[in-house]
This record gives structure tokens, C-alpha cells and sequence, in this order.
């Protein structure tokens, strides 16, 4: 062995060699002339950094990265088409566990089509779109929660996961005053919701508020002026305005570019034009941008939130057309939320007619006008959408989910590409894909 980096010396056992650092000239000359050799690798898709099961199939070169690819599919539940087999009304208790993150969101964007199919997007009582707007809202700040959390995490920042599932839970708690359930509620419905405020709510939010508006600071104080953070965040998953444009790319990201594209501005639902608050941008296209942005929509929803409260009017929360309205008067028994005894009592003794009535809109469902309509909303994570198609019947003929999630992961290749192994994981993180809304 003759080499200037080894010596050898001659043992009892044999030759020993002693090897040292060498000349890096010389290496860097050798490897210039070594085949090039590149690792195709799986990250996933049971990698705790990629958002659920996501499947992530590099080629790297050494530490960088040369191709990246997404394998989906894993999470596949068939939502989509177990809605073909259900009533109109049944559809919200599958729809609800597409994106599991954002519940309301979806059942917002399902309903809203069924509801312009039938014609009664103006029939939808007032209270029932404030306590809409006031539950999404609350959706958007824990899924914005989840986001920060976990992103932190996955950079080695325990404690901002600490701090955002520590928040979320107070938003789950006022859940589960409201709906009966943490997560996948199918309280709005068509023609409204499942059922009005229950006593306590409103003090419940009110306290929630003043306990976030001490705790979102902390998020600041943590992470964004703190020079590591920004060190792993800036310049990392950069994606441009034309990027965005070419891939479909919606939410935060596109934000990030500095284009106010909002639907709840641009394409208002549900009363949002009425309601005062701005749209959060930077101009940075980086990972950094979306985090400062998830934080200030945060802001953003709790002034929603107040202006929800402050409108809170006495009224019904569903359509008056006996037709359509499910007749839910919910009570928590013994077994969990369900319809109340009181309620079943009046729909027993009131008369005959009444009861088959109830019976046929139960078992059987009520029918919608042939058609087919578009209705989107702006999720946390950007424009999610429903594609319903109706022929007539009592059940969706289809309904197809346009999910953010599934197109802002095409812009995984985008991001990545040329970067470092490490940085996928924030490039990914601050996309912040929902397995279920991808695969329905």
C-alpha cells in the first residue's frame, strides 16, 4: 500500500497501516474523476417529518438533491365514492374526514354545492352563517396550530409543539361544546346546521380569546426573530409567482409571493365581505414567509371570531323549508349527543302526516334538481373546493374535492430540487399537506 495518506509497519499478526487526513486536493481531483453515482432513496412513507403518509422518492447526490418525487395514495379511504351511496345529508359525515385537519371547511364547501343546487343559497338563516364563519375561523387557527407545532418539531423546536398543542386543545375543547365532537362534526348541513349554540358557548369563546391573545406573542418571541429559526427557514422551499401560477399553488405559499389572493375577499361566501379583516402577505417565497403568515392569519381569525360573537342574533339555524331541513333537536343523553327525547315526543304526537314525514326524510333523503355547480372556500391551506353533481336523486350522482394539499404538492420538485436532504423536511413542513384531503 503506497500512498502518501498510509504507512504500514510489519507486526507478529501482520502488517498494521496507519492512515492520515491526506491532501484535499487530491481527493477533490480523484472524485472528479469517479463515475458519477447518484442514491435513489424513500423518505416514507412512514417518515415522521413527512405530514402523514407520504411517500417521498429522492435521488440525491451526496447531501443534495437531484430529483424529487411524491408517492401518494396511502391514505385512500374513498370518500368520494362512498358519497354515491348516501343521502345528500349523510355525505357531510364523510366529506368531514377528507382534510382531518380542517372539518368544517369541508363540509362548508359540500353544503354550499348542495345548497346552490337547490336553490336556497339565500334561504340560509343568518345565524347559521355567523356560527359558520365563527366555527371556520376557529378551524383555521388550530390547523394553523398543527402546522407552526409540528414544523417546529420537525426542525428540533420541541418547545413551539409544545405551545401549539397546548392552544389547539382549548379550540377543541369549545369543539366539542358545540358539536358534541373534537373532530369530523358534520354539524353544518345542508340548509344549516346540525343544531343552534348550546348554553355556555359564546362565555366559553370569549374566554378562549383572552387566553390566545396572551399566548400568540409567545410564538414571536420563540421563533420569529430567533436567529436559528430563521437560519433553517430563509431561502429554503423557495417557490416564486410564477411558480405558484404554473402549479395550481393556493394558500400561505402563494401569499408568500406577495398576491393578496384570499376567496374570502376575492369570491366572498357566507357573509365575509361584511366582515372586517386583511389579508397577510410577504414577499420573501420562502418557508420563513409562511410561517410569518400562518401567524398573522391567526390574528386575523381572532378578529373574526369577536366580529361573530358581537353579531350573534336570536334565530333559527336552518332553512325553513320542512322539505329540506333535517329535523335535529340534539341532546346529550346517557350514549352520547343525539336527537332529544322532547324532540322525538312532538314528532311522534303531533300527527300521522308528520311522522311519515320525518320518517321519509330520514331513511329516504331529500331530492336535488339536476346539475352540477362549483363551490370553494379558503382553507388554511388554500382553495378547497367541491365539484357536485346531482341527477335528480336523493344522493350525489358525484362529488369530486378540488384539496389544496393534493395540488400544493406538486410543487414538492420545485422546492426541493437542488437543495439539501435536511431542507426537504421545511420545504414539506411549510406546504403543510393533509394525507386525507389528497387521497379522499
Amino acid at each position: 500500500m503506497t500512498t502518501p495518506s498510509a504507512s504500514a509497519r510489519e507486526t507478529t499478526e501482520g502488517p498494521v497501516y496507519t492512515v492520515s487526513g491526506g491532501d484535499w486536493d487530491e481527493f477533490v481531483r480523484s472524485t472528479a474523476k469517479a463515475d458519477d453515482e447518484r442514491i435513489v432513496v424513500n423518505m416514507g412513507p412512514q417518515h415522521p417529518s413527512t405530514h402523514g403518509v407520504l411517500r417521498l422518492i429522492l435521488e440525491i447526490d451526496g447531501e443534495t438533491v437531484t430529483e424529487a418525487r411524491c408517492g401518494i395514495g396511502y391514505l385512500h379511504t374513498g370518500i368520494e365514492k362512498n358519497l354515491e351511496f348516501r343521502t345528500w345529508t349523510q355525505g357531510t359525515t364523510f366529506v368531514t374526514r377528507a382534510d382531518y385537519l380542517t372539518p368544517f371547511f369541508n363540509e362548508q364547501a359540500y353544503c354550499m354545492g348542495v345548497e346552490r343546487l337547490l336553490g336556497i343559497e339565500d334561504q340560509i338563516p343568518e345565524r347559521a352563517q355567523v356560527i359558520r364563519v365563527l366555527l371556520m375561523e376557529l378551524n383555521r387557527i388550530s390547523s394553523h396550530l398543527v402546522a407552526i407545532a409540528t414544523g417546529g418539531m420537525e426542525l428540533g423546536a420541541t418547545t413551539i409543539m409544545i405551545y401549539g398543542f397546548r392552544d389547539r386543545e382549548m379550540i377543541l375543547d369549545v369543539f366539542e361544546l358545540i358539536t358534541g365532537l373534537r373532530m369530523n362534526h358534520a354539524f353544518i348541513r345542508p340548509g344549516g346546521l346540525a343544531q343552534d349554540l348550546p348554553p355556555g358557548a359564546i362565555d366559553q369563546l370569549r374566554e378562549f380569546l383572552k387566553t390566545m391573545k396572551k399566548n400568540l406573542p409567545e410564538y414571536d418571541k420563540l421563533a420569529t426573530g430567533n436567529p436559528v429559526f430563521k437560519g433553517r427557514m430563509q431561502g429554503i422551499g423557495y417557490l416564486d409567482l410564477a411558480g405558484c401560477m404554473a402549479l395550481g399553488v393556493t394558500g400561505p405559499i402563494l401569499r408568500s409571493t406577495g398576491l393578496a389572493h384570499d376567496l374570502r375577499k376575492t369570491n366572498p361566501y357566507c357573509g365575509y365581505e361584511t366582515y372586517d379583516f386583511d389579508i397577510p402577505t410577504a414577499d420573501t417565497c420562502d418557508s420563513y414567509g409562511r410561517f410569518l403568515i400562518r401567524l398573522e392569519e391567526m390574528r386575523q381569525s381572532m378578529r373574526i371570531v369577536e366580529q361573530c360573537l358581537d353579531r350573534l342574533e336570536p334565530g333559527p339555524v336552518m332553512v325553513a323549508d320542512k322539505k329540506i331541513a333535517w329535523p335535529a333537536q340534539l341532546a346529550l343523553g346517557p350514549d352520547g349527543l343525539g336527537n332529544s327525547l322532547d324532540h322525538i315526543k312532538k314528532i311522534m304526537g303531533t300527527s300521522m302526516e308528520a311522522l311519515i314525514h320525518h320518517f321519509k326524510l330520514v331513511t329516504e333523503g331529500f331530492r336535488v334538481p339536476p346539475g352540477q355547480t362549483y363551490a370553494a372556500v379558503e382553507s388554511p391551506r388554500g382553495e378547497l373546493g367541491a365539484h357536485v353533481v346531482s341527477d335528480g336523486g336523493t344522493r350525489p350522482y358525484r362529488v369530486h374535492f378540488r384539496d389544496p394539499s393534493f395540488t400544493n404538492l406538486q410543487a414538492v420538485a420545485a422546492m426541493c430540487e437542488g437543495g439539501q436532504v435536511a431542507d426537504v423536511i421545511v420545504a414539506v413542513a411549510s406546504i403543510d399537506p393533509v394525507m386525507g384531503g389528497v387521497d379522499r
